[in-house]
């Protein structure tokens, strides 16, 4: 495996190239710099309905965890700035980052580059570890965020608001990765 990593850093530095030369506005150069130390953002969007190609982002909720804190007293200015090369920490977050793609790509002529995190398979992982073997070939978790939340006996606040949204990833994410399964 180690020898595997000289090519590893090598392609992943032809695919940063790449992307950089095919990028649509060289002023967001900066999304693919080497982000900071033990950070991320937590991100959510509410939207008009479940379809990526057709509906709209109403809201966008944000928020920064530096290290094992949750920085909430932030406000979000300019989202690809408040992001920056930070990698990017959602519950589901695949269909929040396809919904800002569509609206990015004409500008960019591609998406988010970050490194993506997704809580509910942190959750999972950390659940299926749980697990006496015996239970492991077909494992029944409850992946809900309700249950994930109380599970990982943190505040539930209500749903469908972006920025709570945001602000309960980021709490799950910094637990999870606490316990050992981030």
């Amino acid at each position: 495996m180690a020898a595997d990593y000289p090519l590893a850093k090598w392609l992943a530095a032809l695919k940063r190239g790449w992307m950089l030369y095919h990028l649509g506005d060289p002023r967001f150069r900066f999304m693919w710099d080497a982000p900071p130390k033990d950070e991320w953002v937590a991100l959510d969007c509410e939207t008009t309905g479940l379809d990526t190609k057709s509906d709209d982002i109403i809201a966008i909720g944000a928020v920064r965890i530096c290290g094992n804190r949750v920085m909430t007293s932030e406000r979000m200015v300019q989202l690809m700035h408040f992001i920056g090369s930070r990698p990017l920490v959602g519950y589901y977050l695949e269909f929040d980052v396809a919904m800002i793609n569509r609206v990015l790509f004409p500008i960019l002529g591609m998406g988010l580059p970050q490194e993506k995190i997704e809580v509910s398979g942190l959750y999972y992982d950390y659940k299926y570890q749980q697990l006496p073997s015996s239970a492991r070939d077909h494992p029944a978790i409850d992946l809900r965020f309700d249950t994930l939340m109380r599970d990982l006996d943190l505040p539930l606040w209500p749903a469908h608001d972006a920025l709570n949204d945001a602000v309960m990833a980021a709490l799950a994410f910094v637990k999870l990765r606490q316990l050992g399964s981030a």
